[in-house]
């Protein structure tokens, strides 16, 4: 697959798209070349917003910002080449993207120095540029439901220019979304840091995606095989036909046919004994939340008790990173260690509150996942361990919406998303690692974060610590997921280090017998398979973008619709688990 040079879709497939499409790559194009040009950047973030990509426009606004301060401060790295670059335009005629309503009539009340016509053109545009940054921001990120971050900006811009038009009305969007979903009256106050800052974005393979492989090919299914076949010998991968997930209430519950569509799935290819281990798969894409933890960097498994015969070790450079043996070491070291070591990444996002646990184990996993990219020199898309991963994406055409100002995105945007965890962290990260954010633009554009997450949130699994029942270590093995979902699985799993399927004694429904036939398709769990169908339903919604439509949840959903007594149909449903996901032996499908 050619990864030099994106191309976009045809106008014959989205004829409104296409010359907006076209623009973007001109722009992304003329970035790669003048990667410090925070034009190029402002003029690419309208035309996200023009694709209702509020996110992207965010994303783009972000990186400006940052290039507007790296020209106004000399002591910043990239000082000299952002300067150089601006310098190029002028403020007569200002830059069509800066003249933009009420804004170049603040110009001269930009300049740092007092008098404005001694203050360098440059420092000027770098100050329009500021707020032109901070009107595309709050509107942006109130597009995309984060009240709280959208405010934050549209402050800082008015904190410049009190009276801009633009940013008033920004403000007032703002505060009127936020009394709605806050249920405050016309004049009650608006505390900031009440406001909600999770909202959602679209969920897709990108227009511009050329990393996504045909994973359907007799290339990707024969790669997979030969891979699998170490970790999984008596099974391979198929097309596997499921039932569409759908977006909520239904009546098609009691239908004998219902829609379906393919993903690829694993299958025994001989008979496997009720007990047979089915499945056994190492993986390095692993998070751990807690600082400090007694846990291995590498494979997250617990670290062994200080000691004589203790296996641990330690690297040598950076004496805080641990492994649980030589083995783990020299995997890290062959895959990702030297893009972090030494880097003062171990504390970022560490230790999190209650309600950001999830979003820090998905920022923590993109973290391994760009470390992996940088030491192997691929691009994050091709890391093999995500490259074949399904991200539950909609079509784009699905996702698309005017550009006017509304209260909640389409029902078909379901990507969580928040500017924290989706932007700053991300960058703050890979400068860290000492990666320049704006030369490799094309191996760490928001769209790759956000790809990654889509293939993140439906399959990364999580272990809870046992002291105090939060999940803080989070994994993707890509093969266990393979395995798709079913509510009454043939196999169970533990996580410890490895990965392991194995078959079940018995089955949840009925307690029939265990054992898979050859040619049988191996059905996993991702949530705890004891949980009432409403509850299983509302867990997939969240994780998966649909209701669960297997067999068992459509039967016993079928009799519940009936007003017959459920338990009639059900076994092993247990009223006291939490709902969470979690199964017998204290591990979960990361949830959002």
């Amino acid at each position: 697959m050619d990864s030099s040079s994106p191309s976009v879709l045809t106008d014959e497939k989205y004829p409104p798209r296409g010359p907006l499409l076209e623009r973007r790559q001109q722009l992304s194009d003329a970035l790669a070349a003048s990667p410090y040009d925070l034009i190029l950047y402002l003029e690419r973030a309208v035309v996200y917003s023009n694709l209702a990509y509020p996110d992207l426009a965010a994303g783009d606004a972000y990186r400006a910002l940052l290039l507007a301060d790296e020209v106004r401060d000399e002591s910043f790295e990239y000082h000299e080449r952002a300067r150089e670059v601006l310098q190029r335009y002028s403020t007569t005629p200002c830059p069509e993207v800066l003249n933009h309503g009420s804004l170049i009539e603040d110009l001269d009340r930009l300049a740092d120095d007092e008098r404005a016509e001694a203050a360098a053109p440059c420092i000027r545009l770098a100050n329009l540029a500021s707020v032109r940054c901070f009107q595309i921001l709050s509107l942006s990120l109130l597009l995309c439901g984060c009240l709280r971050s959208a405010l934050s900006f549209c402050e800082r811009g008015l904190s410049q220019v009190p009276h801009n038009k633009e940013l008033l009305e920004i403000r007032g969007y703002i505060e009127q979304v936020a009394r709605r979903r806050l249920r405050r009256g016309p004049d009650e106050p608006i505390d900031i840091s009440s406001l909600p800052d999770r909202g959602v974005v679209r969920r897709e393979v990108y227009p511009w995606n050329t990393y996504e492989p045909d994973r359907f090919s007799e290339q990707s299914l024969s790669y997979l095989n030969q891979q699998l076949s170490e970790v999984a010998p008596k099974c391979e991968v198929r097309v596997s036909n499921l039932p569409v997930l759908l977006d909520g209430e239904s009546n098609t519950d009691g239908y004998e046919i219902v829609p379906t569509c393919k993903q690829l799935g694993l299958f025994a290819k001989e008979d496997i004994a009720p007990g047979e281990t089915v499945l056994r798969e190492y993986s390095l894409l692993t998070a751990n939340n807690r600082h400090k933890e007694s846990t291995c960097d590498a494979c997250g498994t617990e670290l062994p008790p200080l000691g004589s015969n203790s296996t641990a070790v330690s690297c040598p450079d950076c004496y805080d990173t641990i492994f649980c043996d030589e083995f783990c070491f020299k995997k890290a070291q062959e895959l990702y260690h030297p893009a972090v070591c030494d880097k003062d990444v171990d504390s970022i996002a560490k230790d999190p509150d209650a309600n950001d646990i999830d979003q820090s184990l998905y920022l923590l996993l993109l973290a391994r996942l760009l470390a992996m990219s940088i030491h192997q020199e691929i691009h994050p898309l091709e890391v093999p361990e995500i490259k074949y991963i399904w991200g539950d994406f909609v079509s784009p055409a699905l996702n698309d919406v005017d550009g006017s100002v509304t209260a909640e995105p389409p029902p078909e945007w379901t990507l969580p998303f928040s500017f924290k965890y989706n932007i700053e962290i991300p960058l703050h990260i890979l400068e860290k690692m000492d990666v320049d954010i704006y030369a490799t633009l094309e191996e760490h554009d928001l769209w790759v974060f956000n790809t990654a997450y889509s293939k993140f949130r439906g399959t990364a699994s999580a272990r809870k610590n046992p002291r105090d029942g939060r999940p803080d270590v989070a994994a993707v093995h890509p093969f266990w997921c393979l395995a798709n979902h079913d509510c009454d699985p043939n196999v169970t799993w533990e996580w410890g280090g490895r990965m392991v399927l194995w078959e079940r004694q018995t089955r949840v429904v009925g307690n029939r017998p265990g054992g898979i036939k050859a040619g049988e398709e191996i059905l996993n769990h991702y949530c705890d398979v004891d949980l009432p169908v409403q509850q299983r339903r509302e867990w997939a919604q969240g994780s998966l973008g649909g209701w669960c439509m297997c067999q068992r949840c459509r039967d016993e959903k079928a009799k519940l619709t009936d007003h017959t007594d459920v338990a009639d149909g059900v076994s092993g449903v247990n009223e006291g688990r939490e709902v969470d996901g979690v199964d017998g032996e204290g591990d979960m499908q990361l949830d959002q």
